[in-house]
C-alpha cells in the first residue's frame, strides 16, 4: 500500500507539472492571437492607445485560461502518461502488482483539484477582468451610439442616445422595478436624467410607472423638473427608445461576466424579472462540471496513452486521445447550442458531455486494465 502510494504521488506530481505547463502554453497562445486581433481593431481607430491593446489582452488571460483548462489538462496527462510508458515505469508498477487504478488515483486527484480552483478561486477572477475588458472594449471599440444597460439589485439602469432636448444629447434611466409580462417590459418608480453633450444635467423626469413600446418609453403620472424651475406635471408621456425587447435582453450582463458565487442570486433575479435564466443557468452548470470534466480528461488521457511501446501502436493511440478530446469538445459546444436554445435543459446539456467522456475513459481503463 506504501508503494502504491508513493508511486502514485510521483506520477501525479509529473501529471502536474506537464498539465500546469501545458494550460500556460495554451494560455499564451490564446493572448498573443487575441493581442493581434486587438492592435488590428485599433489601427482603424488612431485616437484610441496601442496601450489599451495590451490591457485589454491581459484582462482576457483568466477567461482564455478557464476555456481551454480541460482541453490542457487531456494534453497535459497524454504527454505525462507517454513518457512514462516511454520509460517503462509503469511496466514496473504493474510487475510490482499495482494496478493502473491505485497510481491513477494521484493524477485524477490533482485535476479535479486544479478544475474545483478554477471553478472557485479563478472563475470570480475572470468575471471581474472580463467585465473590464468588455467595458474598456465597448467605450474604445465598439460602435455602440452610447448605449449601455445593467441589471443589478433588482433595478434596472440603461444609458442611451437623446436628441430630443439637444443634440448628442443622453438619457440615463433608472426603475427600482422591472417586470416582463408576456412581450411588454413593465418598470415602476421611475427616474430619468436628460442631460446634454457634455453631461450637463438638462430635465429630470420621475414617473410612478411606465413600460418599453415601439421604439419608445410610455410613462404614466410622470412629473418634469428643471434647474431652479418649479416640478410641472405631465401626465403620460412618451420618450424615445433606442433599444427593443430583444436588445434589453440581450443587454444583460453576459454569464462570462459572472462568477460562479453572483450567478444563483442572479438568475434568481432574473427569474423575478420574467427574463430568460437559460444561458446563466447553462453557465452556472458548466462551471459546476469544471471538476469532474478535469478528472474526466485525466482518465481520458490515461487511457489512450498509457499503451506500453513495445507494442507499438502508441503514436496511433496518442492521436486517437487528442481527437477524443477533441469530439468531447465539440460536443459540448453542440450540447450547448441545444441548451442555449431550449432544447434541452441546461442540467443535461451542461453534464451530458461530461457523463459521455467519463464512460469513454473508464471503458478504455477496465479494457486495458483487465483485457
Amino acid at each position: 500500500m506504501k508503494l502504491a502510494f508513493t508511486l502514485s504521488l510521483y506520477i501525479a506530481r509529473q501529471f502536474t507539472y506537464a498539465t500546469l505547463s501545458v494550460i500556460a502554453f495554451l494560455t499564451g497562445l490564446i493572448t498573443m492571437f487575441d493581442f493581434i486581433d486587438l492592435l488590428r481593431r485599433v489601427s482603424t481607430r488612431p485616437s484610441v492607445p496601442t496601450s489599451l491593446v495590451s490591457q485589454i489582452a491581459f484582462l482576457h488571460i483568466p477567461f482564455a485560461c478557464l476555456e481551454i483548462l480541460p482541453f490542457g489538462i487531456l494534453l497535459g496527462g497524454i504527454i505525462c502518461f507517454w513518457r512514462l510508458a516511454r520509460s517503462s515505469e509503469l511496466v514496473v508498477a504493474r510487475a510490482a502488482g499495482i494496478s493502473a487504478w491505485q497510481f491513477l488515483a494521484g493524477p485524477v486527484t490533482c485535476a479535479v483539484l486544479i478544475g474545483t480552483v478554477a471553478t472557485t478561486c479563478i472563475s470570480p477572477l475572470s468575471s471581474v477582468m472580463y467585465r473590464r475588458a468588455e467595458m474598456l472594449d465597448r467605450q474604445y471599440l465598439r460602435d455602440n451610439n452610447g448605449k449601455s444597460l445593467n441589471l443589478s439589485g433588482g433595478t434596472l439602469w440603461l444609458r442611451q442616445g437623446d436628441n430630443g432636448l439637444v443634440d448628442h444629447g443622453v438619457d440615463i434611466i433608472h426603475a427600482r422595478h422591472v417586470k416582463l409580462t408576456g412581450s411588454v417590459l413593465h418598470i415602476r418608480d421611475i427616474t430619468i436624467f436628460r442631460l446634454g453633450p457634455d453631461d450637463n444635467l438638462l430635465t429630470r423626469i420621475e414617473a410612478r410607472s411606465g413600460y418599453l413600446g415601439k421604439e419608445r418609453w410610455v410613462l404614466d403620472s410622470a412629473r418634469q423638473l428643471r434647474p431652479d424651475e418649479l416640478p410641472v406635471d405631465m401626465g403620460e408621456m412618451t420618450l424615445h427608445a433606442d433599444l427593443t425587447l430583444a436588445g434589453v435582453e440581450e443587454s444583460f450582463a453576459s454569464p462570462d461576466t459572472l462568477s460562479v458565487w453572483a450567478l444563483p442570486g442572479f438568475i434568481r433575479q432574473l427569474k423575478r424579472s420574467g427574463f430568460s435564466t437559460i444561458r446563466h443557468r447553462l453557465h452556472f452548470q458548466t462551471l459546476l462540471t469544471l471538476p469532474v470534466l478535469s478528472g474526466t480528461m485525466a482518465l481520458v488521457a490515461a487511457g489512450f496513452s498509457m499503451r506500453p511501446a513495445r507494442r507499438g501502436g502508441v503514436i496511433r493511440m496518442i492521436s486517437f486521445g487528442v481527437a477524443a478530446g477533441f469530439a468531447l469538445f465539440a460536443l459540448s459546444k453542440i450540447a450547448a447550442q441545444f441548451g442555449e436554445t431550449g432544447t434541452l435543459p441546461p442540467l443535461l446539456a451542461a453534464w451530458a458531455p461530461t457523463g459521455a467522456g467519463l464512460c469513454l475513459a473508464v471503458t478504455l481503463l477496465l479494457h486495458l486494465e483487465d483485457g
